[in-house]
């Protein structure tokens, strides 16, 4: 999953994304209003995490903006500030969710999770699909009640088809989700990852959708 920091708090930020990356996220930080409109305009995230206090653009503008654009990623507003009524500007404004400072880690990553999980259609943390099980909070997969090693990479991709499960995913789609902005997209790694997987998993469990991309279905399906 792939994940905007619009913060200009330099440590913070800094904290914010080693943080993540961490839990296993692609993330792109972005110091003031006017490049986190921009990256949120024109990249594709999972969820955002957006300050309110930026220079240039204030974060308020920036998220009203993006959803009068029509982006509708999952959006957290993270702010110092603490009155009822800049809480309920931030979700009027199109806000998904609020934390303010400071915070625990650990509190940030479980409601990033659930607004991910809710956007994508998922209301429990355990996400399954057929006897492949991953859990979003643990970070295991498990295959008939086995636990299967997955690396970093390998993980990321399975969890945003097990996210999206029922749905055909582009190459192009999965490396804008799994990879930050810095990633090199011309990359053939998406057919390593998926033929890994299908050994740990086996191989029926993604499905090649020529021309179009992948899916993961339910066995039956």
């Amino acid at each position: 999953m792939r994940v905007l920091i619009v913060e200009d708090e330099p440590s913070l930020g800094a904290q914010l994304r080693r943080t993540l990356e961490g839990a296993g996220y692609a993330v792109d930080l972005a110091t003031d209003g006017e490049d986190g409109h921009f990256l949120g305009t024109t990249e594709s995230y999972d969820a955002v995490i957006l300050d309110l206090g930026l220079p240039e653009i204030d974060g308020l503008t920036v998220l009203d903006r993006w959803r009068r654009d029509g982006r509708v990623m999952p959006v957290l507003v993270l702010t110092a500030r603490d009155s009822w009524s800049d809480k309920v500007a931030g979700l009027d404004a199109g806000a998904d969710d609020y934390l303010a400072k400071p915070f625990q880690s650990e509190e940030l990553i479980a409601r990033l999770r659930a607004l991910i999980r809710r956007a994508s259609g998922n209301a429990s943390s355990e996400l399954i699909a057929g006897d492949v099980r991953l859990d979003t909070r643990s970070g295991k997969v498990t295959l008939a009640g086995e636990p299967v090693k997955l690396t970093a990479q390998e993980y990321k991709l399975l969890s945003y088809l097990m996210h999206h499960k029922g749905k055909v995913v582009s190459r192009t789609e999965l490396i804008e989700h799994i990879y930050d902005q810095d990633f090199d997209r011309d990359s053939n790694t998406i057919e390593v990852f998926v033929t890994r997987i299908r050994k740990k998993l086996g191989q029926d469990v993604i499905t090649t959708i020529r021309g179009l991309g992948y899916s993961l279905e339910e066995p039956g399906n």
